[in-house]
């Protein structure tokens, strides 16, 4: 079981992109990004967690779809050509799930 010891806002421009079928990715804005510890106090990684509050790892992602990477576009240069706009009926009603949890 892996534990959130930081959860930060993530900065406009980056995307999470997941591969839906063969042939078709989609990219979502990535709303946050949490620092996880295993629960030993070894091993950190940093996830993204998407608009849709998907993250590489999660039980219940999207059916079918793999995380592919994360990629960054300034703002100014527009969305990646895969950036599929949140679908309301995606959204979570409570938001990502994850929270953080004090050390003991």
């Amino acid at each position: 079981m892996k534990r959130i010891v930081e959860i930060v806002p993530a900065r406009p421009g980056w995307y999470a992109r997941w591969q839906v079928t063969p042939e078709r990715t989609s990219c979502y804005p990535v709303s946050l990004w949490a620092l996880l510890e295993e629960a030993d106090g070894t091993g950190r990684e940093v996830v993204g967690v998407d608009c849709v509050g998907q993250w590489p790892g999660a039980d219940d992602n999207e059916v079918g779809g793999e995380f592919v990477r994360y990629l960054f576009q300034t703002p100014d240069s527009g969305a990646p050509e895969d950036a599929e706009p949140p679908n309301p009926d995606e959204l979570r009603e409570s938001g990502p799930r994850l929270q953080p949890v004090t050390a003991a």
